[in-house]
């Protein structure tokens, strides 16, 4: 029996720490708030995932310490701006060598790292990492749902390792060995997702997200490629079916971000009731930087960064898109 250490006790924290239960393995959860640790170790409820029962036969911990102390495997579900944070304490924690999977989806503001980067900065390069991602929303999850998601890491066996972990009737997981792709995929389809929230808000109709949608993915799988990503990636469960998902399940945090900034709501309310973290927002910053920095035309991501940052109005925005000029379609 493999024994996991989970870090993070969010929805997504949650819901893995259920399918490895289901799987046999020992799980040992920790999450960087106390209060609220001992809160989820009392009650196995969380206020962020209603209905939802965690299994008495989690671990939950108040210590990092003894949370990390002889696993065998570490999952990272801490969001991506909040990693590097978090792990710069527990790094010494870790056992060397033990493989870490994260699910995190962003891009760090300032150094425009992944998850999986900033982890491997602070714990080591003898840890080898896992990208652990598809289209995923927490309360399908949590009620056995069906889903599928890709594994993705350079060394195949950590890969297999992961997907054999997550071996439950509800998920169907993929080997996968590009995962720079799997993780800019991730976080370029928040940002994609909060303009097709913009789409719904100023009730701009199905045409115009499905276009959204679909030249979003040519832009994020620019990127990608520019960086050094497969293309394949961005066609696939963690490219585009992670992007379909998220621009259109009314649960996704980033599409409903977008959707009350069309209804004229301001980002500081949103952010201030959501009860949650809107990835895509800090994303879009650091999306921007890297597009600059690999001479990478991202038109949309633009716009909702115009929106977001620069005080430009949503129908200014959709003008300046709809006003470019004509050209073939390329992906």
């Amino acid at each position: 029996m493999r024994t996991v250490a989970l870090v993070g006790d969010g929805q997504m924290g949650l819901v893995l720490a259920d399918a490895l239960v289901a799987r046999g393995a020992k799980v040992k959860l920790w999450g960087p708030f106390p209060d609220a640790v001992k809160k989820l170790a009392e009650t196995r409820t969380s206020p962020r995932l209603g209905g939802f029962h965690l299994s008495d036969e989690v671990e939950v911990y108040e210590d990092a310490a003894l949370a990390l102390s002889g696993v065998d495997v570490a999952m990272n579900a801490i969001p991506t701006q909040y990693v590097r944070n978090v792990w710069s304490g527990l790094s010494t924690h870790l056992p060397m060598g033990t493989p870490i999977a994260s699910v995190a989806k962003g891009i760090e503001i300032g150094s425009l790292l992944r998850p999986t980067q900033v982890i491997q900065e602070l714990v080591g390069t003898t840890s080898e990492t896992c990208v652990l991602s598809g289209p995923t929303i927490a309360t399908e999850l949590a009620a056995h749902k069906p889903a599928a998601m890709v594994a993705s890491s350079i060394d195949t066996s950590v890969a297999t390792l992961i997907q054999n972990l997550f071996d439950v009737p509800w998920l169907r997981i993929y080997t996968h060995q590009d995962p720079l792709g799997v993780e800019l995929a991730g976080a370029t389809k928040n940002v994609i997702a909060i303009a097709a929230g913009m789409c719904d808000g100023m009730e701009l109709g199905d045409n115009a997200k499905s276009a959204m949608l679909a030249r979003g993915l040519a832009e994020i799988s620019r990127l990608g490629v520019a960086m050094g990503a497969s293309v394949e990636t961005f066609f696939g469960i963690a490219g585009v079916g992670d992007l379909a998902t998220t621009c259109f399940s009314p649960h996704g945090r980033n599409r409903t971000c977008g959707e009350r900034l069309g209804r004229g709501e301001t980002l500081e309310t949103i952010q201030e009731t959501m009860g949650s973290v809107v990835e895509g927002v800090p994303t879009t910053k650091a999306v921007r930087e890297l597009a600059a920095k690999y001479s990478v035309e991202m038109p949309i991501s633009e716009a909702v960064y115009q929106v977001l940052y620069e005080g430009m109005p949503m129908r200014g925005a959709i003008d300046s898109l709809m006003s470019r000029d004509l050209k073939a379609e390329k992906i």
